[in-house]
Parts: C-alpha cells; sequence; structure tokens
C-alpha cells in the first residue's frame, strides 16, 4: 500500500548557514555600523537569541533572518516569532524558537485536515510525523496539495513516498 510522511523539520546546518550569512551581511551593513549586534545559535534546543540596539534595528534583523533562512530552504513559519522582545538596559533582547517537529495539536490539525477532506486515505500520528496511507498514489498526491494550499501556518515537508 502507497504511503508518505508529514514532517516539519529545519536541517541544523541550513538554519547554521543562515545565521552565518546573515551575521556577515548585518556587520557589511551601513545603518548597523558601530551598534551591538549578537546572533546566537543554540543548536540543542533550537533557540535563537538575538541583541540590538533598539527595537527598529531588531526588526530589520529579523526581516534579513528570514529572508536568508528563505534562501536556505527553512520556510518562514519555521521561526516562532510570537513571543515579544524585551529591552534590558541599552540592548533589546529577543528570543526567537525555530519549529522543529510536528508537535502533538499541530499533527491533530493535519490528521483533521486530512480527514475532513473525505479521500480515501488514514492519516495516523507516529511520534512527530504523520503517516498518511492509501490504495491509490493520486489520493496520496492529493493529500500532498491540500496541505500545501491550506494555511496552517506549519513548515510542512512530504518525506518517504513508498510504492
Amino acid at each position: 500500500m502507497p504511503s508518505f510522511d508529514i514532517v516539519s523539520k529545519v536541517e541544523l546546518q541550513a538554519l547554521d548557514n543562515a545565521v552565518n550569512v546573515t551575521t556577515r551581511e548585518i556587520s557589511n551593513r551601513f545603518d548597523f555600523k558601530g551598534s551591538h549586534l549578537l546572533i546566537e545559535l543554540d543548536k540543542k534546543t533550537f533557540q535563537l537569541k538575538l541583541e540590538a540596539d533598539d527595537d527598529m534595528k531588531m526588526r530589520q534583523l529579523l526581516d534579513v533572518l528570514v529572508s536568508r533562512a528563505n534562501k536556505q530552504g527553512i520556510a518562514p513559519e519555521a521561526f516562532d516569532l510570537s513571543k515579544e522582545g524585551s529591552q534590558s538596559g541599552k540592548v533589546w533582547r529577543k528570543e526567537v524558537k525555530v519549529k522543529n517537529g510536528l508537535a502533538q495539536d499541530d499533527a491533530k490539525k493535519v490528521v483533521k485536515l486530512v480527514k475532513d477532506a473525505g479521500l480515501k486515505v488514514q492519516a495516523s500520528i507516529q511520534d512527530d510525523l504523520v503517516r498518511v496511507t492509501g490504495k491509490k498514489i493520486d489520493d496520496l498526491q492529493e493529500v500532498i496539495q491540500l496541505c500545501r494550499t491550506s494555511n496552517l501556518g506549519l513548515p510542512l515537508q512530504f518525506v518517504n513516498m513508498r510504492d
């Protein structure tokens, strides 16, 4: 029976490259000359620690980071920008969590979307992925198209297609 997996993973090397490219670009920009900037990646927890002089520079830093990550193949939805930055003395600090793996509630959203579509497929949650099986590959391709067009707010990848 054909099947595939729906996952939400971020490659650590691509994220590290995006951080390095952002650091290089920001250090060369004229509007950031002489200002305090810090981008730090915690590779174990997939968290970014950002520091800038003020809120405007923090927003510009985030904009450059997201655009460079997008060029590295990381979807902008992978960054959890919901947490507000805080000011500590003269420095703005912000922690950005990078979503890696499907959380249980996100996996339930994906399964509900697939089941509500009425296709002849089965979707099951297995740890941090959703496995979709069906009798026809065409049905599986419809599920992929459905997940791409729906606005779940998740960076989804479709891997492990088996016949």
